[in-house]
């Protein structure tokens, strides 16, 4: 098992559109992926229990991923969150 943590650093959050990408990243895997913030843990593979934890910009999330492609999901998701999501210019 992967314990990876990560910062928020977009603008707006995780909002549908990111949570779209982490929930595309999730459902590939062959690893179950999940994601725990604010004493919560929930199936990173469903856009709607992403989207009800309400996660703010500059908020930090630890995925626990378990499975034969954890360390390439880890990475997938690094790389996401380190390019904010696409979302802002730099």
């Amino acid at each position: 098992m992967i314990s990876c943590k990560l910062t928020v650093q977009n603008t707006l959050g995780i909002h549908v559109r990111p949570a779209g990408y982490i929930v595309n990243i999730a459902s590939i895997a062959k690893s179950s992926v999940e994601l725990v913030y604010s004493d919560q843990r929930v199936n990173a593979k469903s856009i709607l229990n992403l989207m009800m934890l309400v996660i703010e910009p500059g908020s930090e999330v630890e995925f626990l991923i378990n499975g034969p492609d954890e360390q390439k999901v880890a990475d997938e998701l690094t790389e996401l969150f380190n390019n904010k999501f696409y979302e802002d210019a730099s």
